[in-house]
């Protein structure tokens, strides 16, 4: 699929806020945000990138129940799915109402960011959308990536900071959702949003350059979480 148009990408981003606002998440989501070429008023959207910032799940709020059994939430998916992690990494009542929204790291653990995006996409996973997930604010977390990236010299890692809020803490933008339907966000090139963070040009022009080449090698639903 080569991105969407304005109108759809936009109706895009209200239905995945209304599934946030609506639904029981993996993890409670505190922020969503939509960053990149559709808060730039591009027709069509390449790839449309959100932001969700959540918490990490310290304690699980859902009620557990054992099953006749005698297994816990995390023992029974351990079973059934071979993931551990649930009633840890993400909630137990979120894992037994929506178990085909349920993903894993690597390693065979829940993994809130995967979750999310599965709950919030459903089954296809074809459409250019990218999702990063952290438990750090999106303006926080863009100052974080951008130390990270330069200390390891990876600008792939940058995120881009040039993002709208379009909920936050229960609350909806009906202001941002009307100005990135009509194109009204005026808002700078990369490499010189890169400069305004402290960046010198030469390096924000290379850094914008590799961060773009980066983005156009990634097809479908793409993902990235992290932890600050």
């Amino acid at each position: 699929m080569n991105g969407f148009d304005r109108t759809a990408a936009v109706d895009r981003l209200e239905e995945l806020v209304d599934t946030v606002e609506n639904e029981r998440m993996p993890v409670p989501v505190r922020e969503v945000w939509a960053f990149g070429d559709i808060a730039l008023g591009l027709d069509p959207v390449e790839r449309l990138d959100v932001y969700l910032t959540k918490d990490v799940l310290m304690r699980d709020d859902s009620p557990v129940d054992r099953d006749e059994g005698g297994d816990d939430p995390e023992t029974r998916f351990r079973k059934s799915h071979g993931i551990e992690g649930v009633s840890k990494s993400v909630r137990a009542d979120w894992a037994e109402d929506y178990p085909e929204y349920l993903r894993a790291n690597a390693a065979g653990h829940a993994a809130p960011e995967k979750c999310l995006a599965a709950h919030l996409l459903g089954d296809d996973d074809s459409d250019p959308i990218h999702f990063e997930v952290c438990n750090a604010s999106f303006e926080d977390n863009v100052t974080q990536r951008l130390r990270g990236a330069q200390l390891r010299d990876d600008y792939t890692q940058l995120l881009d900071p040039r993002g709208v809020c379009l909920w936050a803490d229960g609350v909806r933008s009906d202001e941002a959702f009307r100005k990135l339907r009509e194109s009204e966000l005026a808002l700078p090139t990369l490499s010189s949003a890169l400069e305004m963070l402290g960046m010198e040009d030469e390096e924000a022009t290379a850094a914008a350059q590799e961060l773009h080449a980066w983005r156009e090698t990634q097809e479908g639903v793409t993902v990235r979480g992290d932890v600050v």
